[in-house]
């Protein structure tokens, strides 16, 4: 955990089998994984938020290379993912997921399939380490709370081959503080 040192507020480990799942605080751009999880719009358009923020550190390639694949694919669909390089970051791949406006009618179950996807995408991948925001709980309104009993349920009930490192990473003290109380819940028993 020595490259966490110096961006971490907070941390907490629980354990599914082989598999760790690690709640942070801090700078998600920062953080070294194999792939970063974006929470995107469905155009890929990364301008506020974890996107702007990933695009910023990571270089404007990951916007171009985003473009390029709204361009071919059209807009991703709600709950789908769409997967760039990660330019400068420390990882290999971004993930952009894309999350669900709160209040949308099937948002819990989108957002699901958002969490799910990126996992599994990770997976295909070969991947052993992914980082998660707070996915849709920016601009897109979902509470905390709400948002990280879907994530834990998700993470929870996914059966895992290559992940061995699950970090969900939480700008805020608030979304920390949500998370962690629902995690000890749902992913301690």
């Amino acid at each position: 955990m020595a490259s966490y040192d110096l961006l971490v507020r907070d941390l907490k480990i629980y354990r599914l089998g082989p598999t760790a799942i690690i709640l942070m605080s801090g700078d998600i751009t920062e953080v070294e994984a194999d792939a970063i999880v974006n929470a995107a719009n469905p155009y890929l358009e990364h301008g506020g938020g974890v996107a702007l923020a990933i695009v910023k550190k990571g270089g404007y390639e990951i916007q171009e290379e985003s473009r390029r694949i709204v361009r071919e694919r059209g807009p991703i669909p709600v709950g789908d993912v769409a997967v760039t390089g990660a330019g400068r970051l420390r990882a290999r791949y971004v993930i952009h997921a894309v999350g669900p406006r709160y209040g949308e009618e099937g948002g819990d179950e989108k957002l699901a399939s958002a969490i799910r996807s990126s996992l599994e995408k990770a997976e295909e991948l070969g991947l052993g380490s992914i980082a998660l925001p707070a996915i849709s709980t920016g601009v897109y309104g979902y509470p905390y709370r709400r948002a990280a009993e879907i994530m834990a349920r998700v993470i929870r009930g996914m059966g895992y081959k290559s992940l061995r490192r699950i970090i969900v990473c939480l700008y805020s003290e608030e979304a920390y503080r949500a998370f962690e109380e629902v995690f000890d819940t749902i992913l301690s028993s």
